[in-house]
């Protein structure tokens, strides 16, 4: 498929994958392994594919030019769903420059064990492919410390690795021939479970782009939909979801065992409700929600209320995962409390609130404990505290 003239996809398309990094993101929508192959005077490879779609790969690129034709690889991302049909290619034609960062070179040696003709890169410098040229921009920790972009002269084209990308598969290459919803919900998940962790260095990296004052006529990912169309949009979107959303809503995610703290959870509910009837409320039991949308939920609300039984002096599971991966998104600006039932020890409240601390959000409130099964006087506590968490703001 062509995405210009002069450059091909040569990736593949997962139109199955439902999980991603093993099971620590869901991929409902499937997602794309992205490689371009970029021809002139001199040929160019940017990335690969995932090993179980080398035989694909390989063939992609042999139905447009011989793989001995092939003069430079650039790996822009060491990762095995980026580089792992490199070993199988570098058997094909094991004397091609790989162009990566320090940090690449380190990783890809690492990953393969093999010392292959490395070119190391930094930010500026470029390689002349003939009437264009390519150049290279390092991005250490979006989301890796390999991590770079290069970006093709003449024909203006960022090719961006993680940054901008989505899990999607479709058989369209770009942005305005794709529902749009499922594309900006997509992103956003992308960015809050890959990128968010280090959204400062997003703004960092978009600032120093924007000071390149390099002509972007497109964006090529290395994974989902390429940009064309919504390209100042998405630019945009990561500098707004880098400096953090505060939408007025408020998210209520709690598990339980014998609905003790589903019945607080939907009376904390009541209370939002009737303190602020315009903020959005959304509640979510976390043990049958999926973690990687909850993400999304918790990143871009004002507030959140985490409940949680006491079990064996500890919480939930399902509670005390979701709060550890709220920690990595290095929130700010955001307020919390917590409640929960217990039988014989308080000990959920005092985690919950250690787990809302560590994750950066503040404590509106020491929290709400009941009792065994909560009786009217109890939900009517629980009430209350709605109202004066959706009264904090």
């Amino acid at each position: 498929m062509q995405i210009k003239d002069s450059i091909n996809y040569v990736g593949k398309v997962d139109w199955e994958l439902r999980a991603f990094h093993g099971e620590e993101l869901s991929t409902f929508n499937g997602t794309s392994f992205n490689s371009y192959l970029v021809r002139d005077e001199k040929n160019v490879l940017i990335d690969t594919v995932w090993t179980p779609f080398t035989g694909e790969f390989i063939k992609n690129i042999e139905k447009i030019i011989d793989l001995k034709d092939i003069d430079y690889i650039v790996s822009q991302h060491s990762e095995p769903d980026h580089s792992g049909a490199l070993a199988h290619l570098m058997m094909k034609i094991p004397d091609t420059p790989i162009y990566c960062t320090k940090n690449g070179k380190m990783a890809l040696k690492g990953h393969y064990h093999k010392d292959w003709d490395f070119r190391e890169v930094k930010t500026g410098d470029t390689i002349e492919l003939g009437k264009k040229s390519l150049s290279f921009i390092e991005a250490p920790m979006l989301h890796w410390p390999d991590t770079m972009m290069s970006y093709l002269s003449g024909d203006n084209v960022l090719f961006s690795n993680d940054v901008f990308g989505q899990h999607i598969a479709s058989e369209f290459l770009f942005d305005d021939l794709v529902d749009q919803a499922t594309l900006e919900y997509e992103a956003l998940k992308y960015y809050v479970n890959i990128i968010s962790p280090f959204s400062k260095k997003v703004e960092k990296k978009l600032e120093e782009l924007l000071a390149m004052n390099l002509q972007i006529d497109m964006i090529c990912p290395a994974h989902g939909i390429s940009w064309r169309a919504n390209i100042e949009k998405i630019i945009s979107d990561y500098a707004l979801w880098a400096k953090g959303v505060n939408k007025d809503k408020i998210v209520i995610i709690y598990d339980t065992m014998y609905n003790s703290t589903r019945k607080m959870a939907e009376s904390i509910a009541q209370g939002i409700k009737q303190s602020s009837p315009q903020t959005e409320i959304k509640i979510f039991k976390s043990s049958n929600t999926d973690k990687s949308d909850l993400l999304v939920e918790v990143f871009n609300a004002k507030g959140i209320l985490v409940g949680s039984p006491n079990i064996n002096a500890s919480l939930l599971t399902s509670v005390s995962s979701i709060l550890q991966e709220i920690k990595i998104l290095n929130l700010s600006n955001k307020k919390a409390a917590s409640f929960g039932s217990y039988g014989w020890s308080p000990a959920n409240i005092k985690m919950l609130n250690t787990g809302l601390e560590e994750a950066g959000f503040d404590i509106a409130s020491p929290g709400l404990k009941t009792q065994w099964v909560p009786d009217k006087d109890a939900l009517t506590k629980a009430e209350e505290l709605g109202k004066e968490f959706a009264e904090a703001f």
